[in-house]
């Protein structure tokens, strides 16, 4: 439904896709937005790949999805009151200690726990949404879990050039090498069909930031998501990393991200493209969005201690740039 026929004004359904720490930053965000009525509708689609600390022991022991960055993206929609924030803490508590529970994340415990009780993924993610107060709602990327498979050159002694295979999320995110592409196993997963429908019905698509080969580019690698993505009447916006990240990308600026999600979904049509202010090299992002028809906002969005995290405040006002210019 178009928001010009919704209640309040000029609200509007808006779609984020990623995973982790990334997604969170901008979950975060879209959640200040939903507080003051831009957005009346917000889904994230979240990627299922991780195969390493309590969501990857979760994983092997039970055969689920992985509910890391599923929890994470929960607790990224909580409230700001004394009732939600304090079971975003809850649901983010990791056991101390030296026994088997080290570790592990209460809140994955929890989801795991759903799942069993109501055998369906998305119907436990939504009761704990409710738990949680949630602004929003969250969904897997798809319905079984995941392995990503890059190939990365400059593995091989002796030979620069020569692709290795490097499979699994932790593997791919710490590899010495460059990595050149990714793909899945399996090849075609499921996509949760309401995360099709979401796509579909979205006004605003947000893609990124986070780590690009592991949380951002896995959702073009599924096939109905694709198909979705290029199809859908919504503006989609790539939000750009605030820099490097060792082992995945390093000695990426903003082109290079930009340069091999096209490569990985040239027919996906980009609405817009959000960059930090301090970043380099902003000239040859603008050329190569020139190229796609796509726009450039340049934004502060940095948290502004030193580290690569986007500060939510900063980035829900340049998000209201955007929607508002769109």
């Amino acid at each position: 439904m178009a928001g010009a026929d919704r209640p309040g004004a000029d609200a509007q359904a808006v779609v984020a896709l990623g995973g982790g720490h990334g997604l969170h930053a901008s979950l975060s965000a879209l959640r200040l937005l939903v507080d003051d009525l831009t957005v009346d509708q917000l889904t994230a689609i979240v990627t299922v790949a991780d195969n390493g600390g309590s969501s990857g022991r979760l994983r092997r022991e039970f055969g689920v999805l992985p509910p890391g960055d599923l929890r994470m993206a929960l607790a990224a929609l909580c409230g700001a009151d004394r009732w939600d924030d304090t079971w975003a803490q809850v649901l983010q508590h990791r056991f101390a200690g030296e026994g088997e529970m080290r570790g592990h994340n209460l809140g994955n415990l929890l989801i795991v726990g759903l799942w069993e009780q109501l055998g369906d993924h998305v119907e436990a993610l939504d009761w704990v949404g409710r738990l949680l107060g949630a602004k929003g709602r969250v969904l897997p990327m798809a319905l079984v879990p995941m392995d990503i498979v890059a190939d990365v050159r400059g593995l091989v002694p002796g030979s620069p050039a020569a692709l290795t295979s490097v499979q699994g999320q932790v593997e791919v995110a710490s590899t010495d090498g460059i990595i050149e592409s990714i793909r899945l196993i399996p090849d075609n997963p499921p996509a949760a069909p309401d995360a099709v429908k979401a796509i579909q019905d979205a006004e605003w698509v947000f893609l990124g930031p986070g780590s690009w080969f592991t949380s951002v580019l896995p959702h073009l690698m599924v096939r109905a998501l694709r198909e979705a993505l290029v199809a859908t009447s919504a503006k989609i916006v790539v939000v750009l990393n605030l820099g490097e990240q060792p082992g995945e990308t390093t000695g990426f600026g903003p082109a290079e991200h930009l340069s091999v999600l096209l490569d990985h979904a040239p027919d996906l049509r980009i609405h817009t493209i959000l960059v930090d202010g301090s970043m380099d090299r902003l000239d040859e992002l603008s050329v190569l969005a020139g190229k796609i028809g796509a726009r450039v906002v340049v934004a502060d969005v940095a948290l502004g201690d030193g580290t690569p995290r986007h500060d939510p405040t900063r980035l829900a006002s340049a998000f209201t740039e955007v929607m508002g210019e769109g």
